[in-house]
């Protein structure tokens, strides 16, 4: 399924947040219930244009997460589906009760967009790495989260939470990714996509990493390694057959992430495994609060680059750790 036949890495590269917005306005032609919310996040969020040409739905509550996750609640009750867009790591962080309580336990048809999620504001440090919010809305119930990989998928994940009632997380990269999917690709909750073959490992990311992901696989395949790539765009609900065979197919699974190493997709895959299949897992993610950097240095450092992920399947597979 993916685009192209020379190297990933090579490719034109693409703001997933050009994609969002195009598509919640195209949501909102078609549909007079789509609404927008932000905590004074219009620019970072690459909404002007949607406010130009909707004024009077999208709703700017100012930087005060909790009123906008309680606001969008609001609005789900009143009938409209909201779509809220903030930075990953104030939403997730600030609004997190909200998010348990007003949206997933109250089960409110709102649809929450982490904004330049990970590391995307890497010079701006900790505190603005977004890299624990997938774990922490892993471990709410009744909440499904999406990490789309290019812009297709943002788009057509939109285009499925639109259609959806329920609560969804969907995480909107800020960083450049090249295009994954063709234009006919179809977002499916829940399933994970092949999107490279191999049987003698298994490399199961998504996000900004995937594409890191297949260049790994690149460099694997020139030395005898044949890598089968999983992109795992649901992480909740995981794709456990798919998790399943690849234990049983493979020597072992890498799982790579822009998120912590522990309670994120590396979790859920771990957690899969052991109750399935138990076999040799490798998790790559953030250990630990990365520093400041750049985001790319920051990938680099903690192994999230495609010669780190190439060298953890490289390990596994030679090594067996």
């Amino acid at each position: 399924m993916t685009v192209v036949d020379t190297s990933i890495a090579d490719q034109p590269r693409y703001d997933c947040r050009d994609a969002y917005v195009e598509t919640l306005a195209e949501l909102a032609h078609a549909d007079h219930r789509i609404v927008g919310v932000v905590n004074d996040s219009v620019g970072s969020s690459k909404l002007n244009s949607f406010r130009k040409a909707f004024p009077d739905r999208l709703i700017n509550v100012g930087i005060a997460e909790q009123d906008m996750v309680g606001v969008a609640s609001g609005l789900a009750n009143g009938g409209r589906i909201p779509f809220v867009s903030a930075a990953s790591c104030f939403l997730t962080a600030r609004a997190l009760e909200q998010i348990k309580a007003d949206v997933a336990y109250s089960n409110t048809n709102v649809k929450l967009c982490g904004m330049s999620p990970g590391v995307a504001y890497g010079e701006l440090g900790p505190t603005h790495h977004s890299v624990e919010d997938i774990a922490w809305l892993r471990a709410i119930a009744n909440l499904t989260v999406v990490v789309p990989a290019d812009p297709i998928e943002t788009a057509a994940a939109l285009r499925w939470a639109a259609a959806v009632e329920g609560p969804v997380f969907i995480r909107v990269s800020r960083m450049s990714v090249p295009m994954i999917y063709r234009d006919d690709y179809e977002f499916q909750v829940g399933k994970a996509i092949t999107v490279r073959a191999g049987n003698d490992v298994t490399l199961i990311s998504n996000g900004t990493i995937l594409w890191r992901a297949l260049a790994a696989a690149e460099q694997l395949a020139t030395e005898g390694i044949s890598a089968r790539v999983l992109s795992m765009p649901t992480v909740k609900p995981l794709d456990v057959d798919a998790v399943v065979a690849a234990a049983r197919e493979t020597a072992g699974i890498v799982t790579a992430e822009e998120a912590v190493s522990g309670g994120g997709l590396g979790g859920a895959v771990a957690e899969t495994v052991v109750q399935h299949h138990p076999t040799r897992v490798s998790i790559l993610g953030f250990p630990e609060f990365a520093p400041t950097g750049s985001a790319g240095y920051l990938l680099d450092r903690y192994g999230l680059s495609p010669a780190g992920i190439a060298e953890a399947a490289r390990r596994l597979v030679r090594t067996g750790n």
